[in-house]
């Protein structure tokens, strides 16, 4: 059984735009796809019906259950999303009560709780931030503790929109290596090509709401035609090897 299946997903706003157009991916357990696309290519639509946020017509499953007959929380546990930009998901007075809201939701008694918030805080460099204002971090400091929220609750699934988007180079790479360390499945839609050369053992390619090419990295990142057919450009690491 594969950890995710999606079929033939359509999703369209309320405004009559249409984001998705028969969208269908199959991720199996222990591995890292790359979603790639130009801006408007539906990558983020896409990524907000794996947890239940939207609701297409076609099919998402989580481990063969329709994500419709999964119980809201215990999904959202499962398949953890990072949204592209984390001050979307921290919204406490301080970084401890962040970490710790999905836990204690779950029913886990509070000193637990926090003692578990801190572990995952220092999982990802974060341990000094705990008493913080969230909005007084920088980038950087802020996925680090949006993806502690989403750590806290244990998922299978990491699912991370843009993960190093306007970070430095420093934040840059720190992040890739603290993704590069977790041992779940994972899903990463980003511009960074070279950050998917460093993450993903897949890549899917999305335009217009569709997939039009799906496979090993490497391969797809090195047809230069199939790239720039879809608004991308051949990563910098592979260009200059091949050069």
């Amino acid at each position: 059984m594969s950890l995710l299946q999606i079929d033939n997903l359509w999703f369209r706003w309320p405004s009559g735009e249409t984001a998705l157009r028969g969208v269908s991916l199959t991720l199996e357990e222990g591995r890292s796809l790359a979603l790639v696309g130009r801006n408007g290519a539906g990558k983020s639509t896409l990524l907000l019906h794996l947890n239940g946020i939207l609701h297409g017509n076609g099919a998402v499953r989580v481990r063969g259950k329709p994500v419709e007959d999964w119980p809201a929380d215990e999904l959202r546990a499962t398949v953890g999303l990072v949204f592209e930009d984390p001050r979307d998901q921290l919204f406490m007075p301080a970084v401890i009560e962040d970490v710790t809201f999905g836990p204690l939701n779950f029913g886990v008694p509070g000193a637990e709780a926090r003692e578990w918030a801190l572990k995952v805080l220092a999982s990802v460099g974060a341990e000094g931030l705990a008493h913080r204002a969230p909005h007084h971090l920088s980038a950087g400091q802020m996925r680090r503790v949006a993806l502690a929220t989403v750590l806290a609750m244990q998922p299978e699934l990491l699912v991370v929109d843009e993960p190093a988007m306007a970070l430095d180079p420093e934040g840059r790479e720190a992040i890739i290596a603290l993704l590069a360390g977790l041992s779940q499945a994972k899903i990463i839609a980003t511009h960074d090509l070279d950050l998917v050369l460093e993450l993903c053992d897949t890549v899917a390619v999305m335009d217009d709401g569709r997939i039009h090419a799906t496979g090993p990295a490497r391969e797809i990142l090195s047809d230069e035609t199939l790239l720039r057919a879809h608004g991308l450009r051949v990563p910098a690491k592979i260009a200059t090897s091949d050069g």
